[in-house]
This record gives C-alpha cells, structure tokens and sequence, in this order.
C-alpha cells in the first residue's frame, strides 16, 4: 500500500476528540501495537481520573463502544492505525508517524494532557 499524506483538516478532525487525542498520545508514547483494553484502561486514567478496578460497568461499556464504534473506526479510516478484530489488537500504520510532529503540538496544548501520557 503506498503512504498518502495526511491532511492537516484531517489531523485537526482525528485530534478533535479527548478520548481519540489519548488514543493517539498513547499509541505515540509507545510506538507499538496495543489492545482495545490497554486503550480503555488509558481513557479511564487520563479522562475519567479512575483506575479500571474502580469504573463502573456503564462507564467501562461506554468507552468500549465508543472505541468500536467511532474512534477505532475513524483512525483506521484514516490509515493511521491498523486494527484486528479477532485479537483485539490496534496497531500504528507507517503514516501515524506523519502525525508525530502535529501531535506533538497538539498535545502540548492540550490541558487534559499536561502529563506524560503512560499505560
């Protein structure tokens, strides 16, 4: 597959979501494939201050649908991550790096990400 290069619109609509910016911090950070879990457990630290032990099961669901359902989906959509259903596995595509300086810059602005963003 040929690298396409990413608008900067479309970096502005990835980024325009809290739970997708700590998605994209955290895969950033790592530079590695991580599970949909992995994902949920960081949304819960960084935007609902909780640790996975102590999230209600509303809030574990909620997160989890929305991570199939919108986020996962548009950064795939997008060519910056590839996912695998069956594993469960989300893992950066050779065009997230063309993220890396933005995000960077994004991040950096972000209030909700004024800490290093970690598993």
């Amino acid at each position: 597959m040929s690298e396409t290069s990413i608008t900067f619109d479309t970096i502005l609509d990835l980024c325009g979501d809290g739970h997708r910016r700590i998605v994209l911090a955290i895969l950033s950070a790592e530079q590695r494939s991580l599970t949909v879990n992995d994902l949920r457990s960081t949304i819960l630290t960084y935007n609902h201050h909780t640790p996975v032990t102590d999230a209600s099961e509303a809030v574990l669901t909620e997160i989890q649908i929305a991570l199939h359902h919108t986020h996962i989906p548009k950064l795939e959509s997008a060519g910056v991550i590839e996912y695998d259903s069956e594993r469960q596995l989300v893992e950066p595509t050779e065009q997230f790096d063309q993220l890396q300086p933005h995000l960077s810059a994004i991040f950096s602005t972000d209030p909700n990400l004024d800490e290093p963003i970690e598993l």
